[in-house]
């Protein structure tokens, strides 16, 4: 029997040496990588200066082209992170800021994300690397639920989110892979779906006052950010659109945009612009907030 307990010991010694080398091997490999994601090339960068950053979901990433923003003289780069939820879209505004970012202007995509408060696992998963290299990341974190198994047990956070962590992602950023996620200034363009679903319902969907929506507003107001807060185009055939006047009385500061683009030959799908639909957008966007003439002024 002592034998056979010391047998199970040694075995259970193996396996936490083992979870705590793999640990350390990942987590180091995610440390040096910065360009297969954008949560990395936030966390693994320097100080940077910009005059438009822009965040959100996909509908952030698919409806803001960056280069029509640079043509004006302003330096931006669109880092909406389709899936993504506030609760990832404030603690990436929290790790630039914590980074020394210094930002002029955030145009915030502030529609249909406003009816959670939950995190997206996709998104959440790529923070996992760096949970202890940043105590912003920590904070942030540790009222989840699986807190505590996924920040003390080593190597379990790699194991729970192994498909935007797992040996694929850590293997590919060994080999410095690239990814098309930082071209175009972050911008992702889609194309026109002959066959896309052009109907959308969105009744069951109640917009909150979000926590983490009023934790961007006041990061940018302490961090002298000019905060920009809009909502995006829908096609023209969505049920439960009151959705957005609910948004506006909750939130009177945010600009509407969701009936701008008409016409279904703009949206690769009914929540999204394709490219031309896009860039239609975006010159709206930029003549109506005037961002080039403030340019021109400082």
């Amino acid at each position: 029997m002592k034998q056979f307990l010391v047998f199970i010991g040694k075995i259970v010694l193996v396996l936490l040496l083992s979870a705590f080398a793999l640990d350390f091997i990942y987590t180091t490999v995610f440390a040096q990588s910065e360009t297969r994601n954008k949560v990395e090339n936030v966390i693994n960068s320097k100080a940077q200066n910009y005059d438009v950053i822009i965040l959100g979901t996909s509908r952030a990433n698919n409806h803001f082209v960056s280069e029509l923003f640079e043509k004006k003289g302003l330096k931006t780069f669109n880092y909406g992170m389709s899936g993504a939820h506030l609760f990832e879209t404030s603690l990436m505004l929290k790790l630039m800021v914590e980074r020394g970012w210094k930002i002029k202007n955030i145009i915030l995509e502030t529609d249909l994300n406003l009816s959670n408060e939950k995190r997206d696992d996709g998104t959440f998963g790529r923070f996992m690397p760096f949970m202890h290299q940043s105590n912003t990341i920590t904070e942030h974190f540790k009222n989840e639920p699986d807190f505590i198994e996924l920040y003390y047990v080593p190597f379990y956070r790699y194991i729970q989110f192994d498909s935007k962590v797992g040996f694929r992602a850590f293997y590919k950023s060994l080999q410095q892979e690239p990814t098309n996620t930082l071209a175009n200034n972050g911008y992702y363009p889609l194309g026109f779906n002959p066959k896309a679903n052009m109907k959308n319902n969105i009744e069951s969907l109640v917009p909150l006052r979000n926590r983490y929506f009023e934790e961007i507003k006041q990061i940018c107001k302490s961090n002298n950010i000019n905060m920009i807060s809009v909502t995006t185009p829908m096609c023209s055939n969505v049920k439960g659109m009151d959705y957005f006047k609910k948004v506006k009385k909750l939130y009177p500061e945010i600009k509407e945009y969701e009936h701008f683009v008409e016409g279904d030959h703009y949206f690769s799908s009914c929540g999204h612009l394709n490219d031309k639909g896009a860039r239609l957008f975006t010159s709206k966007i930029i003549e109506d907030l005037g961002l080039d003439k403030n340019e021109k002024k400082q």
